[in-house]
């Protein structure tokens, strides 16, 4: 009995102070905190500058009208049209609301040749032989500026790269320069007898015209303040007066709408 009680204080001892004095030979691990919060980090200003390549546009071939002195009138869009100068450029500065929705308001410049070929039933001039045509080449060349707002969504982040679509809306200044056309008789009833004729030149117009973009792209976080731009930008200027003249030429495009690709860096300042 006297073995057997010995024993069983031995157990309740060690029970009740061995214990605790193995629990604080544990270790003890600390766990993380764990915070939920909107990441503000990206909120802010920023600048802006983009370069762009048109490699083709969607421009509508320009239209001319003849109004000779007997009042007949004769018009129609000028043939082989082409537009050349594909570089652009832009620069803004911007707003970060949220890691997902950002706007910009930029400057635009583009400029560009216009090469044209336009032909009429109608003399060249008072002086070409009667029951001719007239066949005309056709150069100007033009130079735009712009005021955009847009706006964007990043999609995502995987590794530095996000994902966006935009679109913008604004206005351009389009500012036709002189129109060079040298005229040529074309044999059409009559016989044209070598007739020559000087090149005319054409006053350029200028307007103001309504303009919408829409964007897509991937952007790529260099560090905390820069990322690069590579994007395809739709960009439709609307149409307006090309050129008039006071021997009743003029003509009209349709609008300048343009295919870039643009490479720019955005920059947060504060």
């Amino acid at each position: 009995m006297k073995l057997s009680a010995i024993i069983l204080v031995t157990a309740a001892s060690l029970a009740l102070f061995g214990g605790p004095a193995m629990a604080e030979d544990l270790p003890i691990t600390e766990v993380p905190e764990v915070s939920i919060a909107s990441d503000t980090s990206a909120m802010g200003w920023y600048l802006r500058g983009d370069l762009g390549y048109t490699p083709w546009t969607g421009d509508e071939a320009p239209a001319y009208r003849f109004d000779d002195t007997g009042g007949a009138s004769v018009g129609g869009e000028f043939d082989s049209a082409r537009f050349s100068r594909p570089i652009s450029g832009s620069a803004g500065i911007g707003y970060q609301f949220t890691d997902i929705w950002r706007a910009d308001l930029t400057g635009d410049f583009f400029k560009s040749d216009f090469t044209g070929n336009a032909r009429t039933d109608l003399p060249c001039a008072a002086s070409a032989p009667t029951g001719t045509g007239c066949a005309s080449g056709v150069h100007a060349d033009l130079r735009a500026y712009g005021v955009m707002t847009n706006g964007y969504a990043d999609l995502a982040t995987i590794a530095g790269f996000t994902p966006y679509v935009g679109a913008g809306i604004g206005i351009t200044n389009v500012r036709w320069g002189n129109v060079h056309s040298q005229p040529e008789c074309v044999d059409s009833g009559s016989t044209c007898s070598g007739a020559t004729f000087s090149r005319q030149d054409f006053n350029g117009e200028n307007s103001w015209r309504f303009t919408y973009a829409l964007m897509a792209g991937l952007s790529y976080e260099i560090n905390d303040h820069i990322k690069i731009d590579f994007g395809y930008r739709f960009s439709d200027v609307a149409g307006g007066s090309m050129f008039a003249g006071s021997s009743g030429i003029s003509g009209r495009d349709d609008g300048l709408a343009r295919h870039e690709i643009r490479i720019g860096l955005r920059i947060a300042g504060w």
